[in-house]
């Protein structure tokens, strides 16, 4: 798989694997000035980066697992996806979720990207499902 990666300005950098067994990549703020997220403050911070993702591609931009345990700063919608045919500047929208104020500083790394394959389902409308031992049950009806 060929990630095509275009450098918008402010960009410094490249997404990169920091283990050879990762499987996401990080993304940095491409902004010019700190910016600081208020308690409960949602932002989109650019990452000065445009992609190009093969067919039958999605990439998937998760919280930094760092930033949220230790400062409470995580993604609005838990995990973005990019489309293989957007291409525009790939943002993050961020929020802070702790008591604190948090200073997100040029460069910084802010969330991270999966490149995962997808498959598009053919729908099927029908008049039942079948039957199964769970059945409908969910939301805890397992157990703890």
């Amino acid at each position: 798989m060929i990630l095509k990666i275009f450098r918008m300005e402010h960009n410094e950098s490249v997404p990169e694997y920091k283990t050879e067994g990762a499987a996401g990549m990080d993304l940095c703020a491409a902004i010019e000035e700190p910016i600081t997220l208020q308690p409960l403050e949602r932002k989109l911070i650019p990452t000065g980066l445009k992609i190009e993702l093969e067919h039958g591609y999605e990439a998937q931009i998760r919280p930094r697992s760092g930033l949220s345990i230790k400062h409470g700063i995580t993604l609005i919608n838990c995990v973005g996806t990019v489309d293989e045919d957007y291409r525009g500047e790939v943002c993050v929208g961020l929020v802070n979720v702790s008591n604190e104020p948090y200073k997100i500083e040029p460069q910084e790394r802010i969330a991270q990207m999966v490149i995962a394959k997808y498959e598009q389902a053919e729908i099927k409308v029908v008049t039942e499902l079948s039957n199964t031992e769970r059945g409908a049950g969910g939301f805890g009806s397992t157990g703890k």
